[in-house]
């Protein structure tokens, strides 16, 4: 008679590559944030700096 046994292997992952992977998208979304906020604030054409403006205003946040 013969016994076969199954050996299972479990991965871990380590704290720096779940940082690692949080961060990337974290960094990402600020920059795009970031050229979003600068192509509106220093936008050539007044209505998309204006509808900027307007939005602080609503969301009544200060913008002066």
């Amino acid at each position: 008679m013969t016994s076969t046994t199954a050996v299972t292997t479990t991965t871990t992952t380590t704290t720096a590559s779940t940082s690692a992977a949080l961060l990337r998208p974290l960094i990402a979304a600020a920059a795009l944030g970031l050229v979003v906020l600068y192509g509106v604030a220093f936008a050539d054409r007044p209505l998309a700096h204006n509808a900027a403006h307007d939005v602080r205003h609503v969301t009544v946040k200060p913008c002066h």
